[in-house]
């Protein structure tokens, strides 16, 4: 099999829940065991960090991957979903994974793994376990894919875990109550083994207490101490921010959920000196060293690591951007920062899949906007039609589109230079649209 046809395998033959949902979906830990042993027991080779969230953990785990790389380590770094192509998941100081590495992967463990039934994502963590040890990194930032204590990561012991927010999602999963699906990402706890919580509330907060007190983790609270005091926009879509310990930073990933963001991260880097991971606090020229990693990783973070999608300006007469949030949680910061576009006219390409809250989502986008209701190419993705009707019923006004190109071609030529458009929803959506050639 060449790489397409590889990729083709892996998506098609493998239960795979970002296509599928619950049918793609395997609790349990036994086949990620299984193929970690036949593997050589690959994570143990390297250090890792283990980031879970309902909300900001690929910002997270891509900022922190760049504040490490430009401080001079060989970082790997395992995200999901991807966008355009498979071998954005597995990362080497930003470089994607060879593809030589996955088609020679799946053609010489294909005996041995087709027996044990894995689900997609179980055989890409085994994947970049594998890959992140051949190429000997020092270090790895490691991004659940759902949950935390059931998920396939959760083998790795790491020096650090880091769990961004707690928000509604995968509830079928994870869970009815914010207090039952912050229980499933403290899974991620480990003994002895310190935790920074970035955001938690009356619900959350007593759960993460007690996981952590349970396994003897040192736990800290980012809201406890904020190390960012304030954030601006400034110029090609940027924020400043103002903090307590780091002087100025300027982060190039937008948004205003970014602050938010950007207060864990520095808490996860303060405890990262304090390991000794990155110098010694009390030590100036490790200090200065540290700073200056801060700075470069938070402003070259998409080119240091390839991220793509985070309040991603594509162009600017008109304003067009795009934005991976795609539930309740993240929609609670987009609505806001929609609303704060000046702009003569908005139009917004819009799709979700079956498992989000789309009633509430709708609830928080502006009324004003003309729609371009459309579907990813994806099974889960909810039809066209149905969010047009879901629309009227929520006021809103547009039309549906059956591809995220033909709604995003009928917007921009629709939109005059001084409008805006705005691309999200689901991932799904904005990885159809970036496949556009953006």
């Amino acid at each position: 099999m060449n790489y397409e046809e590889t990729c083709q395998y892996l998506f098609s033959q493998l239960p795979m829940f970002e296509k599928q949902g619950a049918s793609g979906y395997k609790e349990g830990l036994e086949n990620s065991l299984a193929l970690d042993c036949h593997f050589g027991n690959p994570h143990r080779h390297f250090r890792t960090i283990h980031v879970a969230g309902t909300n900001g953990k690929g910002s997270c785990s891509h900022t922190l991957a760049a504040v490490l790389q430009s401080y001079g380590y060989k970082v790997g770094l395992y995200t999901s979903p991807h966008l355009a192509d498979f071998r954005e998941r597995i990362r080497v100081n930003g470089r994607p994974v060879t593809k030589k590495f996955v088609m020679d992967f799946v053609k010489n463990e294909q005996a041995f793994f087709e027996p044990l039934h894995p689900t997609f994502f179980e055989l890409a963590t085994a994947m970049a376990f594998k890959y992140f040890s051949e190429k000997k990194v020092d270090i790895a930032v490691v991004e659940v894919g759902l949950g935390g204590r059931l998920d396939c990561t959760n083998i790795i012991t790491p020096l650090l875990s880091v769990i961004t927010n707690i928000s509604f999602d995968h509830t079928q999963f994870l869970g009815n109550t914010l207090a039952l699906i912050a229980a499933e990402k403290a899974g991620i706890i480990k003994p002895g083994i310190p935790v920074v919580i970035g955001e938690a509330n009356e619900e959350t907060r007593p759960v993460f207490k007690t996981k952590a007190q349970e396994a003897g983790a040192p736990i800290l609270f980012a809201e406890d101490e904020p190390e960012v005091l304030s954030a601006k926009p400034v110029a090609h879509g940027r924020l400043c921010y103002k903090t307590r310990h780091d002087g100025k930073i300027v982060g190039e990933l937008g948004g205003l959920y970014q602050a938010k963001n950007t207060n864990t991260i520095l808490c996860a880097i303060h405890e990262l000196e304090r390991l000794g991971c990155l110098g010694k606090a009390d030590k100036p020229s490790d200090s200065r060293k540290c700073r200056q990693a801060v700075l470069k990783g938070f402003e070259q973070v998409c080119e240091l690591t390839g991220l793509q999608g985070r309040w991603q300006t594509v162009s600017t007469k008109p304003l067009v951007i795009c934005d991976t949030g795609h539930n309740l949680g993240g929609w609670q910061y987009l609505s806001e920062q929609l609303k704060s576009i000046k702009c003569q006219k908005m139009h917004i390409v819009f799709g979700m899949v079956d498992d989000k809250d789309v009633d509430h989502v709708m609830a928080l986008l502006p009324p004003h906007a003309t729609y371009y209701f459309t579907k990813a190419n994806n099974h889960r993705a909810i039809p066209e039609d149905a969010l047009l009707q879901k629309g009227k019923a929520n006021g809103l006004k547009g039309n549906a589109f059956p591809t995220v190109a033909d709604a995003y071609e009928t917007a921009i030529h629709a939109a005059k230079k001084d409008d805006f458009v705005f691309v999200g929803g689901s991932s799904y959506v904005v990885a159809d649209f970036l496949k556009m050639g953006f």
